[in-house]
């Protein structure tokens, strides 16, 4: 997603029930589609004793219409949207990328799937994401006061705002439904029905 500089990520999700009513109200307030609907795998990495995991550091490997690396930092406390160092870079070969953390002695400690569609509204990105245990929007701007009025304009109900990522929600809905997938598949939620509850989340576009 975009950044306010090469450093910084400042977003924040929404639970949603009906992404084509989203779709349609972003078309109405003329936004741009700037990147249609795409499947995305994400490898995240780790050390083997996790130490990453522990201090809330994120190292991922990306593949969609390209391949990214990225590293994310805590995320800073106690702000109405989610804050924290991000820095990003474009590799040519997913799997070269890939064999070159293993040789760091890093390895794979979660696979996450998701299909992404990308929009462009005034200084805001705001994506759909089908993940395997729901639908999210995500809004990423420059400030929190964009984010927000931005998702006023799209009717999504503010307070139910989500700000832990979604491999945090993974680990709730794993503890509620006694998932013991490590990964963060679609196969691994065929057949599973996950209500907002079972992820500790409210619906933002109930009416």
């Amino acid at each position: 997603m975009s950044k306010t500089n090469n450093e910084e990520e400042i977003e924040v999700k929404f639970y949603i029930r009906s992404p084509q009513r989203l779709h349609q109200r972003l078309l109405v307030l003329g936004a741009e589609e700037v990147r249609p609907r795409g499947y995305e795998l994400n490898l995240r990495f780790d050390y083997p004793d996790r130490r990453l995991t522990r201090e809330h550091r994120v190292l991922r490997l990306r593949r969609d219409v390209k391949a990214m690396l990225t590293y994310k930092g805590p995320a800073q406390p106690d702000l109405p949207v989610s804050t924290r160092r991000e820095i990003e870079v474009e590799v040519d070969d997913f799997d070269v990328a890939r064999h070159l953390l293993e040789a760091l002695g890093l390895e794979v400690s979660v696979i996450y799937e998701k299909w992404r569609t990308t929009y462009r509204l005034g200084a805001a990105e705001v994506v759909i994401d089908e993940m395997p245990y729901g639908i999210f929007c995500e809004i990423e701007g420059p400030d929190a006061a964009t984010i927000e009025t931005t998702a006023r304009r799209l009717g999504l109900n503010w307070d139910t705002r989500v700000r832990q990522s979604y491999l945090a929600l993974f680990e709730t809905v794993k503890r509620a439904l006694r998932i013991e997938s490590p990964h963060l598949t679609f196969e691994a939620f065929s057949g599973v029905k996950v209500m907002p509850e079972d992820l500790g989340v409210r619906v933002a576009d109930e009416e």
